[in-house]
């Protein structure tokens, strides 16, 4: 990809818990939703690389370049995300994750590609969620790491489901070389060659 425009601006950002990637909406049922507007004064024309559904958390990046936000959702840049799961992760569902599983998408059956994904022995250090998870007085839960160099509508949640772990916290931790590292929830930081950090 060639040099990105210097009159171009580029945020990453940690999206919180029960924002959408948007930055307005006409549907009348959204009009009490959270919008990314709210955490940043960003300019005309920012749009967001990729979506996080509601209810997922984590890096997300912002452009006013499209032709960035193309290169990043090719299936080019791969994304890891730490999804914390309902009961114990079995080696086989971990197998299975890892070779590919069959998901719903647009009604129709879709077959996963094979990606990196392997459980967290250690609780990720992440920011507390604005909204509380149950604990493990209701039973055991797990953590897992999985890469993807695709990007299904809610993938990591339809995955872990189809190997019997539903997800009950997802937080995108990477995306290229571009890390969440020490950021805290709702924070903004402008940067200048998005690609250079990819």
């Amino acid at each position: 990809m060639t040099k990105p425009s210097p009159e171009h601006r580029h945020y990453i950002i940690y999206k919180p818990y029960g924002y959408l990637s948007q930055f307005t909406s006409n549907a009348s049922k959204q009009q009490s939703k959270k919008f990314l507007g709210t955490l940043h004064n960003f300019p005309k024309g920012t749009m967001a690389i990729g979506r996080l559904d509601e209810a997922s958390e984590g890096l997300l990046l912002l452009t006013t370049d499209g032709r960035i936000s193309d290169f990043v959702n090719s299936k080019k840049v791969a994304k890891e995300y730490y999804a914390q799961v309902d009961g114990e992760l079995s080696e086989e569902a971990l197998g299975k994750l890892q070779k590919g599983v069959e998901i719903g998408v647009n009604g129709k059956k879709y077959q996963t590609k094979s990606c990196h994904a392997f459980k967290l022995y250690e609780l990720p250090k992440l920011p507390e969620r604005s909204q509380k998870i149950r604990d493990n007085r209701h039973g055991p839960t797990s953590w897992v790491s999985i890469v993807l160099n695709e990007g299904k509508f809610r993938q990591v949640r339809k995955m872990t489901s189809a190997v019997g772990a539903p997800t009950l916290r997802l937080v995108r931790v990477r995306v290229g070389g571009i890390t969440l590292g020490a950021m805290q929830v709702g924070e903004v930081v402008e940067v200048s060659d998005l690609i250079a950090l990819l």
